[in-house]
């Protein structure tokens, strides 16, 4: 199967990032991609206020994307908001939310994948403080496309090994994490090894689609926040790089092979030899 990871930097308002939306994934699925990945915080960058365009997944953005899905025939991944639970004083939050839309068959046919997974590990770290305004969420998800198993997970999750080995446990041969990398430090190395690092932790493939590095696209940075360092991956079963782009906005474009994963994980049978400590 052909997946594609769509490096964008998004701004401020969600209208104009889903014409960057339509643009990439017109070019995905004239690339034959079956599914195409978005970073976190497609709907609105982070660095701008989040409950005033948070909504469900079933609103007008979100549709909007489903619409897209639907006319370019291919399963569009993308991150939003939806609205959350107050705090405790009072502020409005937001849940961090990924959508995974679009046909689950052939042009023409009735059934769609329609998931969303609300992010889970929350973005405390570094100075930044996601918790302050966003609601964690509390289950993984996965959807099924050709017979392959997709696993989702956002950003900071990545740091956290046992959701993508559950995910394999259930099933999956692919996690997709979506994120806006926060600049700094040891970031970038820190981003590579990461993806690497669950992609033999878990025998799968590993799609991490990140904000472009806003400076790269001639965007000006919200100071901050993490809004983006480019060099999206997609990283094989084995831990190896197969793609990775730059800092400016670039889709990616890969082959999947199950039988890959299926070969992996007789050769190293991680998920197998683990035991409980």
């Amino acid at each position: 199967m052909r997946i594609a990871a769509a490096q964008i930097t998004t701004g401020p308002d969600p209208d104009a990032n889903l014409q960057l939306i339509r643009e990439y994934t017109s070019r995905a699925a004239q690339a034959g991609a079956r599914v195409v990945v978005f970073p976190e915080a497609a709907q609105r960058a982070f660095g701008h206020p989040l409950p005033p365009v948070a909504e469900p997944v079933t609103g007008a953005w979100a549709e909007a994307v489903r619409g897209l899905a639907r006319e370019f025939q291919i399963v569009i991944v993308a991150g939003m908001f939806t609205p959350g639970v107050p705090s405790a004083d009072g502020r409005p939050r937001v849940v961090n939310t990924l959508i995974a839309v679009g046909p689950a068959g052939p042009s023409g046919a009735a059934a769609e994948i329609d998931v969303a997974y609300d992010k889970i590990h929350l973005y405390d770290a570094f100075g930044f403080k996601e918790s302050d305004g966003v609601q964690p969420g509390r289950s993984p998800a996965q959807f099924v496309l050709d017979d392959i198993t997709f696993g989702l997970a956002t950003c900071y999750d990545i740091r956290f090994p046992n959701l993508f080995t559950a995910h394999a446990r259930s099933g999956a041969q692919v996690t997709l994490v979506p994120a806006s990398w926060g600049a700094g430090e040891g970031k970038l190395a820190q981003w590579r090894l990461l993806a690497q690092a669950r992609a033999l932790d878990s025998t799968q493939y590993i799609l991490a689609c990140g904000q472009a590095d806003p400076a790269a696209a001639g965007v000006d940075p919200v100071p901050g926040a993490p809004t983006g360092i480019g060099h999206s991956m997609i990283v094989s079963p084995l831990g190896v790089p197969l793609r990775e782009a730059g800092g400016a906005p670039e889709l990616l474009i890969a082959e999947l092979d199950p039988e890959l994963v299926s070969r992996t994980r007789e050769l190293v049978p991680v998920l197998r030899n683990a035991r409980q400590l």
